[in-house]
């Protein structure tokens, strides 16, 4: 050591007008008088207390050396492996600027060639309190953080004033933003933070003029093109100064456009005056603009302008605290022509329209992303705006892309009386007004309100609707969610979609349906919308679907609360429609219903809509039924109990559809039949024939016009039905077919009475009834293999035949009998005509 002390004395006289010299195991502080500066290493307040981690000159060690001017000490040493870690230096110099000339111009880092610790850089600049200076800093000039924050490269500039002994934050700043000058009135402190890494040439700033601004400070943000800035009041968060005044002033290029966005702010309790913010706009000569911090701030200003908070007199008891955090954006526009859009709602009723921005303000300054601003006059612009139906707009936007834009709109219509509205049908359609505007609907939400009593019934007559299941997924431009709601509960009945076969939906309780839009293509899709809506009377079941398919369709269908599950006690129906000529094949999607029942019973019941049809039912502690085909409409209602678990009921099931086929058995059962109907009815016309020619007298016969003797059979099996042609008429009957049955005397001789007719008691129907279903009518059980069981002669033979003897029929052949018991004589004789023409 001996001999190396003379080396590093030379080496310190040759540097020593830097000021220090790092040695590899000592440095050396020197300090000049006219530098007014002083220099202190300490302990860092943020890190723990590390005992060996000291300052050491020769024998004597310290945690704290304050160098002070005109001091020269040589060979100070660390007393730990990583100072930086643990020690912190401090530069302050002292600058007066009230007795003397200020140092104007750019502001030096000294001393210079400090050992590598964090350390903070302190100009306290001492001026009048009438006379402003002016801090003006080097591009890129800086950018305003809270006060807690950190910047990114950890350079952190602070700027101080005081008001009397009481300091003042002006604001922490980082490098690389808008503000490019920063005047205060009165002394300024400006400490600027560097990492024990960084090689920081210069101080970025200097000391430009002392003017008077005759307020506390000014701040100055320049824009060369599109920026956001966050900006804040001095001591945010704390409170603004007492009846002090602050501005800032933004420069703005001309073809660009500035939009003020007040993000957060407090009030005081004023005494005297009031807390405002004043504008001075490019083209206003004389008076500001004055706002309150609650209003709307202005939007879309083009060219330079000022912005200015002023303070109030506090109220000594209740101060409250006055703070202002705001972003100013500045963007081009969205055209040079300005467009506008005219919005006509005059002719709506209770329609409110929202255009929103489709993500807000993410608080992230370091990332610009353009505003999206929707203005109702040049200078009102803002992010989300609501117009009102019965007014009339002219919208234009401040955006680069309207894409970052949606629309919102909310319909309600009511009822409280049915009386005035049950026969009203109403078209849940969207406006046309909306597609004025060149933004993309987003939701079109209808809230459909009325008493207890009175429920909502929803179709689309010739769309119909879709269900959204996993299996059969909507894959149209739009959608509809539709909810009941209750003070109770809510029943989230699902997600539809047109083209389906949902024809009807009725509800009870409120309604809401929310529109909801996919693409571009939902303006064209909407010029054939269809759904409407309507109330009705009270109906018991908590919703019923009315589906009427087509042929060729496959129908998903699912209870709805899907992912919850049926709420308890709640009862859903469906009136299913099977098309003409068609089988409905009904499947579950699943064996069981998976619940248990605490209190009731969870029920699936299905019933076809025919007379004595049989009724499917199952518990939830059965099996739900194997695949079913149905020949008619019918009714498939779910009903719930309440479980024993969280787990609720829901279940799905699907419709498919097959040709119903016609049995080849019953064609040929059928004709069968009739041939041999025909065959009898030859058989008897022959016989009666040659009968009457054995007869002096002619055969009367009676007819019943009033008797169904159409074949059982399918409608229509016959073109010309037996009620237009003469085949049941006979010409001749036989006497003794004729008359019978009368009580004879015991001297053989008859006596005479009245004939009394007997009408047919069976069914009468102008329509045949329709035969059973092949499957049914594959298990009839047949006696006789020849005798079809739709087409057999049987007792009920629908003819009443009373005898008599011939002089009866003489005497009677003047008395007219129709259906009631009367005789008809011109219908007796003109069938003895034609008895004796043939």
């Amino acid at each position: 050591m001996a001999g190396g002390r003379p080396v590093a004395l030379a080496a310190g006289l040759l540097l020593a007008a830097a000021g220090l010299l790092q040695l590899a195991d000592s440095f050396v502080i020197s300090l000049h008088a006219e530098d007014n500066i002083t220099v202190t290493i300490k302990r860092a307040s943020s890190v723990p207390l590390q005992p060996d981690c000291k300052i050491c000159l020769r024998q004597t060690c310290k945690s704290e050396v304050r160098i002070t001017t005109a001091v020269k000490i040589e060979n100070y040493t660390f007393k730990c492996a990583a100072p930086e870690k643990f020690l912190v230096m401090e530069i302050q110099k002292n600058i007066d600027c009230m007795s003397g000339s200020c140092p104007f111009g750019d502001v030096h880092l000294q001393p210079s060639g400090l050992p590598r610790l964090n350390r903070t850089f302190i100009w306290d600049v001492k001026a009048s309190k009438k006379v402003g200076l002016e801090l003006k800093f080097s591009t890129p000039w800086l950018r305003q953080i809270g006060p807690t924050d950190t910047c990114p490269d950890l350079i952190t500039y602070k700027i101080s004033s005081y008001i009397d002994a009481t300091t003042v934050n002006i604001g922490t700043f980082c490098r690389n933003g808008s503000v490019s000058r920063v005047k205060v009135q009165g002394g300024v402190v400006m400490a600027l933070q560097i990492p024990w890494n960084s090689h920081l040439p210069t101080s970025g700033f200097n000391i430009a003029n002392r003017s008077s601004i005759k307020r506390l400070c000014i701040i100055e943000s320049t824009f060369k093109g599109e920026m956001s800035a966050t900006l804040m009041s001095a001591n945010y968060p704390l409170g603004f100064p007492e009846d002090e005044l602050m501005t800032w002033q933004f420069v703005v290029p001309s073809n660009l456009r500035a939009s003020i966005f007040f993000r957060n702010y407090s009030l005081s309790n004023c005494e005297r005056k009031e807390e405002r913010v004043e504008y001075y706009l490019p083209g206003l000569y004389g008076s500001p603009e004055v706002y309150k911090l609650s209003d709307k701030q202005p939007a879309n200003i083009a060219g330079n302008f000022n912005l200015s908070l002023q303070g109030c007199d506090h109220d000594d008891q209740n101060p409250g605290m006055l703070r202002l955090l705001f972003q100013i954006v500045v963007q081009h526009p969205q055209n040079e022509e300005n467009v506008t859009y005219l919005i006509d709602l005059t002719k709506e009723k209770d329609l409110s329209v929202t255009i929103h921005t489709k993500s807000p303000y993410n608080g992230h300054p370091m990332q610009f992303e353009p505003e999206c601003l929707i203005c109702k006059d040049p200078r009102t612009c803002q992010h989300n705006v609501t117009l009102i139906s019965g007014n009339t707009y002219m919208i234009s936007f401040l955006c680069s892309d309207l894409e970052h834009l949606r629309i919102t709109a909310e319909k309600t219509i009511v009822c409280w009386d049915l009386r005035y509205c049950q026969k009203k049908i109403y078209a849940l359609t969207v406006p046309r007004a909306i597609f004025q505007l060149p933004i993309r609907l987003d939701k079109f939400i209808w809230k459909l309100l009325a008493p207890e009593e009175i429920n909502v019934e929803i179709t689309s007559p010739s769309l119909k609707l879709q269900q959204h299941v996993q299996e059969h997924k909507c894959n149209t431009s739009y959608s509809y969610g539709i909810v009941s709601t209750t003070k109770e509960k809510e029943l989230d009945l699902g997600i539809f979609c047109p083209g389906g076969a949902i024809e009807k939906i009725q509800m009870r309780d409120n309604i809401t349906i929310s529109l909801k839009t996919f693409g571009r293509g939902f303006f064209n899709a909407s010029l054939n919308q269809d759904l409407k809506m309507s109330f009705v009377p009270f109906i018991k079941e908590e919703c019923i679907f009315t589906v009427t398919p087509d042929a060729k369709a496959q129908v998903y269908l699912q209870t709805p609360n899907w992912f919850h599950g049926l709420p308890p006690y709640v009862s859903v129906s469906w009136n299913i429609t099977v098309p003409s000529k068609q089988v409905a094949r009904l499947a579950f999607s699943k064996e069981r219903m998976d619940i248990a029942c605490e209190t009731g019973r969870a029920y699936v019941n299905i019933k076809e809509q025919k007379p004595r049809a049989e009724e499917t039912v199952r518990r939830e502690d059965e099996m739900l039924p194997e695949p079913l085909h149905m020949y008619h409409h019918f009714w498939l209602n779910i009903s719930n109990c309440k479980p024993v678990n969280k787990k609720q009921l829901s279940l799905q099931f699907w419709l498919t559809f097959v040709q119903q086929k016609t049995d080849s058995l019953v064609i040929i059962a059928v004709v069968v039949g009739v041939a041999g109907a025909l065959a009898v009815i030859g058989i008897i016309i022959c016989c009666t024939r040659k009968k009457r020619k054995e007869s002096q007298n002619p055969g009367v016969g009676i007819y019943n016009a009033n008797i169904n003797t159409q074949m059982p059979g399918r409608r229509d099996f016959f073109k010309k039905k037996r009620q237009n042609n003469d085949s049941h008429v006979y010409a001749v009957i036989d006497d003794a077919m004729v008359y019978g049955d009368f009580q004879m005397q015991s001297n053989g001789s008859v006596i005479p009475e009245v004939d009394v007719y007997r009408p047919f008691d069976g069914p009468v129907s102008a329509i045949p009834p329709t035969p059973p279903p092949i499957s049914f009518m594959k298990a009839t059980k047949v006696s006789d293999p020849g005798e079809s069981p739709f087409c057999s002669v049987s007792d009920s033979e629908p003819y009443t035949f009373a005898h008599r003897t011939p002089e009866e029929t003489r005497s009677t052949e003047e008395t007219q009998v129709n259906s009631a018991g009367d005789v008809d004589v011109p219908l007796l004789e003109s069938k003895k005509q034609e008895g004796l023409e043939e």
